[in-house]
């Protein structure tokens, strides 16, 4: 199965939204097994709701950065949301989120705890 960002993206879209988590960690378990440009080239579904590309996008830049490899030119045509994105969608951890959020979250109106992208 293609892990890409691409494909990753299709996924969601095909499943609906909901599916995003699945689906996300997946490539990131790919991208962390064997980073490098052919996971996050092309783009991901141009019809894919702009909360998920901002945070696909996201993912993507801070796993680039993780590994020293430059992030695709897609990300950063990746728009912020409108409203900020709580992703816990937990009340008492919104808080936490603003602060331990990861810079390329921040600056797409995403907050996700520190720990956000790491697997067990």
């Amino acid at each position: 199965m293609d892990d890409s960002i691409q494909s990753i993206s299709c996924r969601i879209r095909q499943e609906g939204e909901a599916s995003w988590k699945w689906n996300l960690f997946e490539f990131v378990d790919a991208f962390r097994l064997h980073p490098g440009a052919t996971l996050v080239q092309p783009a991901p579904d141009s019809e894919l709701t702009d909360r998920m590309r901002a945070l696909l996008a996201s993912c993507v830049e801070t796993l680039c950065e993780e590994r020293g490899i430059d992030s695709p030119a897609w990300c950063q045509e990746t728009a912020p949301l409108a409203h900020p994105w709580f992703v816990s969608g937990i009340e008492n951890l919104k808080a936490t989120a603003l602060v331990e959020s990861p810079v390329h979250f921040r600056k797409r109106n995403i907050f996700v705890l520190g720990n956000f992208l790491d697997r067990v």
